[in-house]
């Protein structure tokens, strides 16, 4: 369950809208009337949201047309701000700059006739699911372009190893193989591996020296060139037993 608060803070108004329980859709709900106490009105806020469950509060930010930010934008932050300070929800933020307008347009094409009052009501709360429908769909790339990322990973055997300056690295991993008692692992840096194909002079291979205990195994370089060529030797002996010995003889090793 991932229900969804949407609000579209304004100076005298702030639409609100909610996602369906699961977060899949944006609905307008209503417009809530600011009373002119900043404290009141993030309270009534909170209120809002955790009166209907919402596990996660998205607020538009409005901005310039050309990106950068205005007195409006500086307001709304500070009623963000507060907003975080005073409730346990996350809260996010999602450029509103077009979702008022956009509402007006579609209350225009649809002929919506109210009176003024209400008129401003719905403008509000539409902009507000605007502003969530935004939100969730992007979540929804997110979420699609991480799956694609797991699968590809998964499918070629892409890691992620983390060097001594705290930095991540991707390497497809090629094989864990034995040498004289002690374990080496062999991997492929994954912008290599992705042109392969195009590489005439081949791979480059990272050979790592494999220590430590089943819990607490780590990745040594090999620092003695004679034994990184011997390891690297044994490597593509091993690597031929499973792999074409063409696509072996290509491989090099990484001298750093």
């Amino acid at each position: 369950m991932k229900m969804i608060a949407a609000f579209d803070i304004g100076d005298k108004r702030i639409g609100v809208a909610f996602s369906d329980p699961f977060g899949e859709y944006a609905v307008p709900s209503d417009t809530y009337f600011r009373t002119g106490n900043f404290k009141e009105d993030i309270k009534a806020i909170i209120s809002l949201a955790e009166g209907r469950g919402a596990s996660l509060i998205v607020c538009g930010l409005p901005l310039n047309a050309d990106g950068t930010e205005s007195v409006q934008t500086q307001k709304t932050r500070r009623f963000i701000e507060a907003l975080k300070a005073e409730t346990a929800l996350p809260v996010e933020v999602e450029d509103e700059r077009y979702t008022t307008r956009e509402a007006r347009a579609d209350l225009n094409f649809l002929g919506v006739s109210v009176k003024k009052d209400k008129r401003k009501k719905a403008v509000d709360s539409l902009a507000a699911a605007y502003i969530l429908e935004s939100y969730l769909q992007k979540q929804k790339r997110s979420d699609s372009m991480k799956e694609e990322r797991e699968e590809y990973d998964e499918e070629n055997n892409i890691v992620e190893l983390i060097d001594e300056d705290g930095n991540t690295l991707h390497y497809e991993h090629l094989m864990t193989f034995e040498y004289k008692g002690e374990w080496y692992c062999a991997f492929t840096p994954v912008s290599e591996a992705e042109e392969a194909e195009d590489d005439e002079e081949g791979d480059e291979v990272v050979i790592y020296h494999l220590v430590g205990g089943e819990n607490d195994e780590t990745l040594e370089p090999i620092e003695d060139d004679e034994k990184l060529d011997e390891v690297f030797a044994e490597f593509c002996n091993q690597y031929e037993d499973f792999e074409d010995a063409d696509e072996a003889a290509s491989l090099e090793p990484d001298e750093k």
